[in-house]
């Protein structure tokens, strides 16, 4: 069964997503179930003690947390929630930009992997070749038929969700596979 979605509204909280280095140990964190600063260092070439330091702060607002075994900075993490989302919408001035912040280093992070990864898709087996790639879609849609559309979406994707903190569900040569989903709307003519 998948989890609720975690909203975040708090400021502070959207401002700690606001740099690119906690996306990255989110995602490291989340894709193996748990890290420790030292493996999230050697995966991204920061510094142990700035991965630590990251962590500590994704800690604070409740992104990660401890988990068992370790101590130091080989204590392991493991995230809080593995889906979260939020909304400038009826957000005070501050609440606003810091979820605009947030998006934009998640933007910045997730455009990134793409990118990377395109440029390594000619190395994967032909069986890998043949399901990754970009879908592009420009429909005209009201925002509720939006909003169907991206849960439903979504109900597909719960279904493999067990799978991240479960390794035994995963079946031989499963991979972890990031999907991105964006919705945009064309600005309003006058």
């Amino acid at each position: 069964m998948a989890e609720e979605r975690k909203q975040i509204t708090d400021a502070k909280a959207l401002r700690a997503l606001a740099h690119p280095l906690r996306w990255k140990l989110l995602e490291i964190v989340g894709r193996e179930g748990t890290a420790t600063a030292t493996q999230c260092a050697q995966e991204t070439g920061e510094s142990v003690a700035n991965c630590s330091y990251h962590l500590n702060t994704l800690a604070k607002y409740d992104y990660v947390e401890q988990a068992e075994g370790g101590q130091g900075r080989e204590k392991p993490w493991r995230v809080v929630s593995q889906s979260q989302g939020w909304t400038d919408v009826g957000m005070d001035t501050e609440g606003a930009l810091a979820a605009q912040a947030a998006s934009g280093a998640f933007l910045d992070h997730a455009l990134t992997q793409i990118r990377e990864r395109q440029l390594t898709a000619p190395l994967e087996p032909d069986d890998w070749r043949d399901v990754i790639g970009v879908d592009n879609s420009n429909d005209f849609m009201t925002p509720a038929e939006v909003d169907e559309l991206r849960a439903a979406v979504r109900t597909i994707m719960n279904q493999y969700q067990e799978r991240r903190t479960k390794p035994e569900l995963r079946p031989d040569g499963a991979r972890s596979v990031n999907i991105f989903l964006s919705t945009t709307v064309a600005p309003a003519k006058d």
